[in-house]
């Protein structure tokens, strides 16, 4: 999120942040647990974060197809955790991500 805040091209007044983590960010701001089921703008952002990441995924499936990304979105399914350990870990994997650390640990 702090790199998200710090590409825009204007500074907020404030920031509200779904859940407990506040970025390590100058803008003031408040956390708000639950925050997408009780603040509209902070709902507005989670669908269109979601419907970016959706489609990004849909992209990526088509750059490293066999991984299934275009029906999971990200999700760790049965089936593409599968593909991990089948055919290995992409530089888009997260290796902060459990099963991506133990595929890459094997090696």
């Amino acid at each position: 999120m702090a790199r998200a805040l710090s590409g825009l091209g204007i500074t907020p007044e404030w920031v509200m942040v779904d859940g407990s983590y506040y970025p390590p960010v100058s803008i003031p701001g408040e956390t708000v647990i639950k925050g997408d089921l009780l603040i509209p703008c902070i709902s507005a952002a989670s669908i269109l974060a979601k419907v970016a990441r959706d489609n990004e995924m849909s992209f990526i499936e088509g750059v490293y197809p066999g991984y299934d990304f275009d029906s999971h979105k990200g999700y760790p399914t049965k089936k593409h955790l599968e593909q991990i350990q089948t055919l290995g870990v992409l530089p888009i994997h997260r290796r902060s991500f459990a099963p991506v650390k133990k595929v890459l640990a094997i090696y």
